[in-house]
């Protein structure tokens, strides 16, 4: 497993019954995770004085009780720094478990010994954009939502990568690669965490096990000649980082040799064993 466990302000206290126990810069959560189907004593004292719960509602959706959190807060991760945001539909705007792929990202930029170009699709409010920046790559940074690209930006400054070479593009990722091909640019890596489904900006329907293997097919006419590496994160339960590892398999791999390993994402928990959040595979040069 791909455990994300050098955070210091943010923990997964606890978890038991469906929901997480976690603490956010000192701000204390309670959240729903399908993962989580074991049921233990919930003997940690945050269950009973979280700031927030995020409640399931029986008709879809949900909403957050108690709620005595401020509209945002700063949380750092190394050198970046985000803005948490508790959202209505249980996301804060950052995904914890991704810290491993940052860290991972920036250790294959900074070993390159050359200029790096990354393209991130679905690049969401812009973890693996600031972490590659901080490497000193260039990065094109692509979401369909034009909120989370602002989001981003601001995360950018807050990191001090607000003069950083990021392009920042609202646009179906799609129809973006679809242009850069026709345009012919090229990058040197390719990020991508596509959501399990979602619409584009002009209500485009993304379903991902019908649409990652075309998507990718089209990516991998962007990479340069001499390419570092392809990233791809999914929290489908259907596409299993071995799915994922044989996608990368039957697109790069043929065109640019090179090797591919995937493993589950994890976060540890303070009360057992890491809990699965997703998978990821990698690509990368020989």
């Amino acid at each position: 497993m791909f455990v994300a466990d050098q955070w210091t302000e943010y923990r997964i206290l606890d978890a038991s019954d469906g929901e997480r126990l976690e603490d956010w810069n000192g701000h204390v959560l309670i959240r729903p995770d399908p993962q989580v189907i074991w049921r233990t004593p919930r003997e940690h004292p945050g269950w009973k004085r979280a700031d927030a719960r995020y409640a399931r509602s029986a008709s879809g959706g949900g909403h957050w009780e108690d709620n005595d959190l401020p509209e945002a807060w700063p949380l750092h991760y190394r050198d970046l720094t985000f803005q948490v945001k508790p959202m209505g539909f249980k996301h804060t705007g950052v995904f914890p478990e991704q810290a491993y792929n940052w860290d991972h990202c920036r250790r294959l930029i900074e070993r390159a010994g050359r200029k790096i170009s990354v393209l991130n699709l679905f690049a969401y409010t812009g973890g693996a954009t600031l972490a590659c920046a901080k490497a000193g790559a260039a990065v094109c940074h692509v979401d369909a939502a034009k909120g989370m690209v602002a989001w981003a930006r601001e995360n950018a400054a807050l990191s001090g990568l607000a003069e950083a070479p990021i392009r920042y593009i609202v646009d179906d990722c799609k129809k973006f690669v679809e242009r850069e091909i026709r345009r012919g640019r090229r990058y040197d890596a390719v990020i991508m965490d596509p959501p399990s489904y979602g619409r584009g900006p002009g209500g485009e329907v993304w379903k991902l096990e019908q649409a990652i293997f075309p998507l990718l097919e089209l990516t991998v006419q962007l990479l340069s000649p001499e390419p570092l590496f392809v990233l791809i994160n999914a929290y489908t339960t259907g596409l299993s980082p071995s799915v994922m590892a044989c996608l990368l398999d039957r697109t790069v791999r043929p065109r640019h040799g090179g090797r591919i390993w995937a493993d589950e994402l994890g976060l540890p928990v303070g009360t057992g064993l890491p809990i699965p959040c997703g998978g990821s595979a990698y690509w990368a040069e020989a």
